[in-house]
């Protein structure tokens, strides 16, 4: 058996060891992230109500949605006696790798699709004020049945959720530590939750550089109750560089919600440090 012969029987046995954790969401794919708890592309789903799986052993079972991320567009679907193995996820991926999607078709066969990490980066906008760190882009074609699918690299560890997008013909796949991290706050909260300050600004610029001009702070708000105001320069966030509202929004990430975060802005020509408790956007 030549090397070719080996690699292809190897890349062979990977979708088959992966495919009874890869499960057909509607019209698209999904993984299993843990017991009876499938993620997958909110893309996928159409409505709320339902919702139904199958699963590689053809059982169509009844699923619900638990919650779901605008910002990534990833969704988690509760699925009483899926019975089904979560997927193992692996290292960061690397440019030039060599990895495989793995996806479910209309029918519910398994297919696959293998391809190269061609690019590593980030963020990718994906609305106003929402943003992933970080994407993937792979030569390994996929269409719209792969999203919600499962990329892995050539050990059958998770490496990324395939999407629908594409950038200049490259397939976007969202890293499995941000995957897996979206999926952990789904679980855990229901949503994502999002910061909230309570200001409104525009880019302005100042002596010390770029910022984030005050032009409204609303009463009652997190900065209402640290002392921001209108006309105060934000110029950094929790360390971070501030220059536009979807910096600060991009920013208020969830895990930074009810902690108190220093806030260095410009007052009067003078810088100042003020710190300010996050609220929950949603409460």
């Amino acid at each position: 058996m030549n090397e070719l012969q080996i690699l292809s029987t190897q890349m062979a046995d990977i979708v088959a060891a992966v495919a009874p954790s890869v499960i057909q969401v509607q019209n698209a794919s999904g993984v299993v992230y843990a017991r009876d708890v499938v993620l997958t592309n909110a893309r996928a789903l159409g409505r709320e109500d339902g919702l139904h799986i199958r699963t590689h052993d053809n059982r169509t079972l009844d699923a619900e949605l638990h919650g779901w991320d605008p910002a990534t567009g990833l969704a988690l679907l509760r699925v009483s006696g899926l019975d089904a193995a979560p997927v193992t996820t692996g290292d960061a991926a690397r440019v030039g790798n060599l990895a495989i999607a793995i996806a479910r078709s209309w029918s519910n066969a398994v297919t696959a699709s293998v391809g190269i990490v061609s690019v590593i980066g980030g963020p990718l906008r994906t609305g106003r004020g929402r943003s992933i760190d970080e994407v993937i882009r792979t030569t390994a074609p996929m269409h719209e049945g792969f999203a919600g699918g499962a990329f892995v690299d050539m050990s059958g560890k998770l490496i990324g959720i395939a999407t629908a997008a594409a950038i200049r013909g490259l397939g976007v796949i969202i890293p499995a530590s941000i995957a897996w991290k979206t999926a952990a706050a789904l679980l855990e909260h229901g949503r994502i939750r999002r910061g909230y300050l309570g200001v409104a600004g525009q880019p302005a610029r100042i002596a010390e550089g770029q910022g984030l001009l005050i032009a409204d702070v609303r009463a009652d708000s997190p900065a209402s109750q640290a002392g921001l105001l209108v006309g105060d320069v934000i110029v950094a966030f929790d360390g971070q560089p501030v220059e536009s509202p979807e910096d600060l929004l991009d920013l208020l990430a969830g895990d930074r919600v009810g902690k108190a975060v220093a806030i260095n802005i410009v007052r009067g020509g003078a810088s100042k440090e003020v710190k300010v408790t996050v609220g929950d956007r949603s409460a």
